[in-house]
């Protein structure tokens, strides 16, 4: 393995990025799914329940929000790149 393959970490601008930075809109509404089901497990107190189910739930919860602020953040980001349409219509209409 050469040293342009390898990944450096010694450098000053690196910043370590969250798992979650990557997931796009469907892999946030994939969490939310997941954590949904994770609740309604835990819930129903179907086997591999444990006695205490706080920490279930809190796991749960943890993914619910990490996937409702993934899918906020990249909905915003592409309302944000898109042009106005309104504007777009009035400047037409001037021409």
């Amino acid at each position: 393995m050469d040293d342009k393959a390898a990944e450096r970490t010694d450098e000053p601008n690196h910043v370590a990025e969250p798992w979650w930075t990557d997931l796009g809109t469907w892999g946030a509404v994939a969490l939310i799914a997941l954590g949904a089901i994770a609740t309604a497990w835990v819930s129903l107190r179907l086997p591999g329940t444990p006695r205490e189910p706080a920490l279930r739930y809190y796991g749960a919860a943890k993914l619910i929000a990490i996937g409702l602020v993934t899918v906020g953040c990249t909905l915003m980001n592409r309302r944000r790149g898109r042009p106005a349409t309104s504007e777009k219509t009035t400047n037409e209409e001037h021409v």
